[in-house]
């Protein structure tokens, strides 16, 4: 098998395959450590998949949260991280400068083999068949042609194999884009995630208002911060300024804190955080999709790392359960159940989202919710549990049977007719 990408997803995937027997070739278009856009956090969902790849935890270089501290206008509240089954009761922050090389390390020590400065540049097709057959990558300057049963396409948002094979981004899910920037600073912090809700932007014609989102301050060891903004859309027209946006936080911040150039140790940068499973179909003939590359990110939090693992674990399930058929055509059934399987895993919760997004795009209905809706104790469990998808469905606690009810009760995300579809 081939995973293209070292990140989350693929080297869970690579893991995962490695365990079950399968050969697997990890490419990595950067030589390791690398940083990527990311805000650090790794909620609960996230540190369950950690501990079933057997990462330890405890050791040097994590920094455990107990839960999050949310800011609004007005008000501040503090909410820990609620023990619901099978989810552990603690969230982590690690910078993904040395994250995933943890992971691409777990994944070799499993069997993987790890190609280093690998850039993937296409699909490799079979003629006869239409069927991807590999990948061409360009590696120490020189052309290189890998072939494969199966290849993963883990290779982020803007996928060059997913755009090679005509699979674009869906405009009618939700888009995010965050930015961050990395401090040191003498922040006392050291065991939540801190949020800030109702920061400002600017529209084309100059007037501000609050778009859907939040700034975040996480605490990522060693007295450094990782500090940032992020919002998230539907209308692709949406243009905001999200350098605004990052300096509504900064100036939020208390003075004492020290969030400032000189003690920035980073540039601000920015990523896009596609949402929603917006690209499909997730699988065609020879390729499956997961991750980024597939929009497996939470509309409502941002949160993509968890999504990516376990989208990485449902893919290699799939491709494990595949490979064990006796024929052609059955193993190809079992990969062309591998969407409908992500929309189960993760449909009904996104459609939330993506309602949710809908609504409190409009200014005054966010107003609300930053202002009156947040600020209500009896709701911020609820709150912190709706969006951090985070619900025990088999307790009979009432906020989590409501929380429930909403995700079966919406559609599932189902696909739709697309140019670049197969």
């Amino acid at each position: 098998m081939i995973v293209v990408g070292a990140g989350p997803a693929g080297c869970t995937t690579a893991f995962h395959l490695a365990q079950a027997g399968h050969d697997v070739l990890l490419l990595e278009k950067a030589v390791f450590p690398r940083d990527k856009i990311c805000g650090d956090g790794l909620t609960p969902r996230a540190v369950k998949e950690l501990l079933a790849l057997g990462v330890d935890v405890d050791g040097d270089g994590w920094v455990r949260t107990r839960g999050l501290r949310v800011h609004g206008p007005g008000y501040m509240f503090e909410q820990p991280w609620l023990s619901v089954a099978p989810f552990p009761d603690f969230g982590l922050v690690r910078t993904r400068h040395d994250f995933d090389y943890l992971l691409a390390r777990t994944a070799t020590a499993a069997g993987a083999r790890l190609l280093q400065g690998t850039k993937v540049t296409s699909p490799l097709m079979e003629a006869r068949t239409g069927r991807v057959a590999g990948v061409v990558a360009q590696r120490g300057g020189v052309t290189h042609t890998y072939r494969a049963p199966l290849v993963v396409a883990a290779d982020g948002a803007s996928s060059r194999l997913a755009v090679a094979l005509g699979l674009q981004q869906r405009k009618d899910r939700p888009m995010g884009v965050a930015v961050r920037r990395y401090y040191q600073a003498p922040h006392r912090n050291e065991d939540h995630l801190e949020l800030w809700v109702g920061l400002q932007a600017r529209d084309q014609r100059g007037r501000t208002y609050q778009p859907y989102g939040y700034g975040w301050v996480f605490p990522v060891g060693d007295g450094s911060f990782n500090v940032g903004a992020g919002t998230f859309h539907i209308n692709r027209t949406s243009k905001n300024d999200h350098r605004m946006l990052f300096d509504d936080l900064i100036a939020r911040l208390p003075a004492a804190w020290h969030f400032d150039d000189a003690h920035a140790t980073s540039p601000v940068r920015g990523a896009p955080l596609p949402a929603g499973l917006n690209r499909h179909p997730q699988y065609i003939p020879g390729m499956l999709l997961i991750g980024d590359a597939a929009g497996v990110i939470n509309p409502l939090s941002g949160e993509g790392i968890d999504y990516a693992m376990e989208s990485g674990r449902l893919t290699a399930e799939t491709i494990t359960s595949a490979r064990s058929r006796h024929t052609a055509a059955l193993r190809e059934e079992v990969l062309l159940s591998y969407p409908d399987a992500l929309r189960q895993a993760y449909g009904r919760y996104f459609t939330v989202g993506r309602l949710m997004i809908q609504a409190l795009s409009h200014p005054r209905i966010m107003k609300l919710f930053t202002t009156h809706i947040m600020s209500r104790s009896a709701l911020q469990p609820a709150l912190v549990k709706l969006l951090g998808n985070l619900p025990d469905p088999h307790s009979k606690d009432a906020l989590d049977r409501v929380i429930t009810a909403l995700s079966r009760t919406a559609p599932s995300a189902a696909p739709r007719a697309s140019p670049g579809s197969r």
